[in-house]
């Protein structure tokens, strides 16, 4: 409790000079879970909402800008109650923006402590509560896709998913999926699960991919934060394969990375940063985009993909994609702001 008022008063002192007189604006606070230069999807985060206040921005005077702050949470976890806490006691924001799917249990009681306060959640999931709208990407396909190329490209029809933590989106989709994708495309797949413990130690992943590959795996995918430059130097090292998440990871290691699926998170964030400007955020609700949609994607035109993953493993992935984009594998809502 000492160390939370410590925060909030540092904190309050350092905007008091902004808070005491709100003008006739909007206020927006980026709240990122972690670190934005240890992660992609964060950076992503940031930079679309960052383009759509700009945008919104364009040709209005300094009293009618709107205000943006970004916060980095850092890795802890265990600090990110407390540190988005002393934030909506700012008063200061008319939205806090963020992703992970963890928050929306962090998120919940503070509506009834800030009920003025609005969250837009991305990569979770949330209903019924009118202060926080929620969007999820359709994981399944990310992750099934991700699964069926690596069990076209293993050569010892082992692979392992190497993440951070275990929590529902992992436990629940993510691994059973990336699974499901291996054996689709080889019924003889092994695949394993390992855990890091955190989002930052690159030193003990790559020890347990060093004993991964040892035991015969020789495509890992990495869902760890800033831990996978430890799965991606023990994959260049071994002469090991990687499938990448999330954004594209090619350039990560020529050659070692074999696949890209991404969410199209800086176009998910700035697209709903316009709505909210609009008034248009459908609040209490959640929804899911996916392929189909546009925000879940399997690069196919990376030229570091081409190079790398023989012509009859793509032709194979490019039928996939077109299966999976026309007959999704989890039937969801359509997405509410699709055009």
């Amino acid at each position: 409790m000492k160390k939370l008022i410590l925060l909030l008063t540092t904190i309050t002192l350092l905007f008091s000079g902004c808070s005491s007189s709100k003008k006739n604006r909007y206020s927006i606070a980026v709240f990122v879970p972690g670190i934005i230069e240890d992660s992609p999807c964060y950076k992503m985060l940031a930079d679309g909402v960052k383009s759509a206040v700009d945008d919104y921005n364009k040709n209005k005077n300094d009293e009618n800008k709107a205000q943006l702050y970004i916060m980095e949470a850092g890795n802890n976890q265990s600090e990110w109650a407390e540190k988005i806490t002393a934030l909506c006691a700012l008063s200061k924001y008319d939205l806090i923006i963020s992703s992970n799917p963890s928050l929306p249990a962090i998120i919940e009681p503070l509506t009834q402590q800030f009920p003025k306060q609005k969250f837009i959640l991305l990569d979770a999931t949330w209903e019924n509560n009118e202060n926080i709208y929620t969007v999820c990407y359709n994981q399944y396909e990310q992750a099934y896709l991700t699964g069926y190329i690596a069990g076209l490209m293993s050569k010892s029809k082992k692979i392992a998913l190497i993440a951070a933590q275990e929590y529902p989106v992992m436990n629940e989709i993510l691994f059973p999926y990336y699974k499901k994708g291996a054996l689709a495309a080889d019924k003889s797949c092994e695949v394993s699960f390992f855990v890091v413990g955190n989002w930052y130690d690159a030193n003990k992943s790559a020890v347990i991919s060093n004993t991964a590959i040892s035991d015969g795996v020789d495509v890992l995918l990495p869902i760890c934060g800033g831990a996978a430059q430890g799965v991606i130097n023990s994959a260049v090292n071994n002469k090991a394969y990687i499938t990448w998440f999330d954004n594209n990871g090619f350039a990560k290691a020529p050659g070692t990375v074999i696949s890209s699926a991404i969410m199209e998170q800086e176009k998910m964030s700035a697209l709903l940063v316009k709505k909210y400007f609009e008034g248009k955020i459908p609040w209490g609700t959640n929804d899911t985009a996916g392929m189909k949609d546009g925000f879940v994607r399997f690069i196919e035109d990376d030229p570091l993909y081409t190079s790398t993953v023989p012509e009859d493993i793509q032709q194979k992935m490019s039928e996939k994609i077109k299966e999976i984009t026309k007959n999704p594998l989890i039937q969801t809502k359509p997405f509410v702001f699709t055009k």
